[in-house]
C-alpha cells in the first residue's frame, strides 16, 4: 500500500510539474490557479488510465505506434482535461502539439527522476539512523 501511494504522490507531483511548466513556456496552454487541482488530478487519473489500454490498443491493432502510446495518451488526457471545468485552455494547434509534447516530456522525466530522488533521501535517513 505503501508503494501504491508513493508512485501515486509521484505521478501526481510529475503531473503537475509538467502541467506547469508547459502553462509557463507554451503561449495558449493555460492552467488557472483556481482550477490547477482539479486538471493535475484529471489529468493523472486519465493518464493511467488511457496509457496501459492505449498500449493495449496499439499492440494489437497497430504495432508500429507502441512507441508513441506515451504522447498519445497525454493528448487524449489534456483534451478530456481542457473539458472538465476550466482550470485548463489550450488555444491553437500550436499550443496543443507544444503543449502536449511539453507536458509528456516533463511528466516522462519527473517519473524517473523523483523516484530517484526520495529513494536517495530515504536511504540517507538510514545511512544517519545507522
Amino acid at each position: 500500500m505503501v508503494v501504491f501511494l508513493i508512485r501515486a504522490f509521484i505521478f501526481l507531483a510529475s503531473a503537475a510539474l509538467g502541467l506547469w511548466i508547459a502553462s509557463l513556456l507554451v503561449d495558449g496552454f493555460t492552467v488557472t490557479a483556481s482550477g490547477f487541482l482539479v486538471v493535475v488530478v484529471v489529468f493523472a487519473v486519465l493518464q493511467s488510465i488511457l496509457t496501459p489500454w492505449f498500449l493495449v490498443m496499439s499492440r494489437k491493432y497497430a504495432n508500429a505506434l507502441t512507441g508513441a502510446v506515451g504522447l498519445v495518451s497525454t493528448v487524449a488526457a489534456l483534451f478530456v482535461a481542457t473539458l472538465i471545468g476550466d482550470g485548463l485552455t489550450i488555444d491553437g494547434a500550436t499550443a496543443w502539439v507544444l503543449g502536449s509534447f511539453t507536458v509528456w516530456i516533463v511528466t516522462m522525466i519527473g517519473t524517473l527522476v523523483l523516484p530517484l530522488i526520495l529513494l536517495r533521501n530515504r536511504v540517507e535517513k538510514k545511512r544517519a539512523a545507522a
